[in-house]
């Protein structure tokens, strides 16, 4: 008999894990990051980020834009399997404030639904398979505004998620960002806090379509999963400057440090919290070319036999700049250090200002 294996798989996953309202893992397509170029340092821009991408990585950034900046992305994870697409636009409303908005789209397409393969007559009829999409969406506004002390500014999200199971589950989902950055003799800080307040998310659940799933495994999967799902907090404190040489010549050095508050497989995990580090450079010319690298997501990894392993993902990154488009590429997880796959990543920034008469 043909099983339906791979429908079991999805919805288990995108599903039953919310038995615990409060998880350690929660709307994690909200925090692979965008941006081809930051990706190419590890994801360490807490402090740095200054353009459109700062709705994501640090809302306080958008303060520094000039113009308003368009910014797309797109990214294949899992050899194909899953889609990652991200567009983003923000501009300045005055001297001291700015505004955006985001959206992130994190999917599996064409996922085959045989929960109807076999007929009223136990027959295999394979023209009753049909195809469903399993796909998460996240929408963000950004505000950030500069403080009355000198050097400091202040941003906030408003996030709105949307989750989507084919006709087997959905949600809705309310959360909020916050962050701050400070500059100080040329060196950048930042201090990102992510679902502050926790977001929340509420499934509805098609009874009669997870039945079909849930009689797949003969005694189990009796219960309806809870309806309720919240994502705890993280902070992500940066340190970041910015070196010149000799005019045409740039160094841009950052480091992050990424808490959550539960006990993960992290470099540093206590029962408190748990601490990865991150670490990116890039190397610029003319403003025109850019060379990246970076190394984060150290992971503590078990083996087979037992013992513990370090893993860490290693990423190198190309850019190119000139009248206000900016195009870059990252290769995450080079040379196979990290227990994730690696991807292909391109995105481009355009700063929409040329466009005008």
């Amino acid at each position: 008999m043909f099983k339906i294996n791979q429908l079991v798989f999805v919805f288990l996953l995108c599903v039953s894990l919310n038995a615990q309202t409060l998880r350690k893992y929660s709307n994690e397509f909200m925090n692979i990051g965008v941006d081809a170029a930051a990706l190419g340092m590890a994801n360490a821009m807490t402090a740095s980020t200054n353009d459109v991408n700062s709705g994501y990585w640090n809302p306080a950034g958008l303060v520094h834009l000039e113009d308003h900046q368009l910014s797309l992305m797109h990214a294949n994870y899992f050899a194909n399997i899953a889609q990652y697409d991200y567009i983003a636009y923000a501009k300045p409303i005055d001297d001291e404030s700015a505004w955006g908005i985001s959206l992130i789209r994190f999917g599996v397409d064409d996922i085959l639904n045989t929960t109807e393969l076999i007929d009223s007559q136990g027959n295999i009829d394979y023209n009753r398979i049909s195809l469903f999409s399993t796909a998460d969406y996240g929408f963000t506004f950004s505000y950030a505004r500069k403080l009355p002390v000198a050097g400091f500014q202040y941003g906030v999200n408003a996030k709105v998620i949307r989750r989507i199971i084919g006709k087997f589950a959905s949600s809705w989902g309310f959360g909020f960002d916050a962050g701050i950055q400070f500059e100080k003799n040329d060196w950048q800080y930042g201090l990102m806090i992510r679902d502050i307040t926790t977001t929340y998310n509420v499934w509805n659940i098609n009874e009669k379509e997870y039945q079909k799933i849930a009689d797949a495994i003969p005694g189990q999967n009796k219960e309806l999963p809870e309806s309720t799902e919240i994502t705890a907090p993280k902070v992500q404190l940066g340190l970041s400057k910015k070196f010149i040489i000799r005019y045409d010549y740039s160094l841009l050095a950052a480091a992050n440090i990424n808490m959550l508050f539960t006990k993960t497989n992290d470099l540093i995990s206590t029962r408190f919290a748990s601490i990865d580090p991150a670490l990116g450079l890039e190397f610029g010319y003319t403003d025109l070319v850019f060379l990246r690298a970076g190394v984060g997501n150290f992971q503590n990894i078990q083996q087979i036999d037992n013992t513990n392993k370090v893993g860490f993902q290693p990423n190198v990154g190309l850019g190119f700049k000139y009248k206000g488009i900016q195009v870059d590429y990252a290769l995450t997880n080079l040379g196979n250090q990290s227990a994730s796959l690696y991807s292909n990543i391109f995105s481009v920034k355009i700063d929409l200002g040329l466009f005008r008469n």
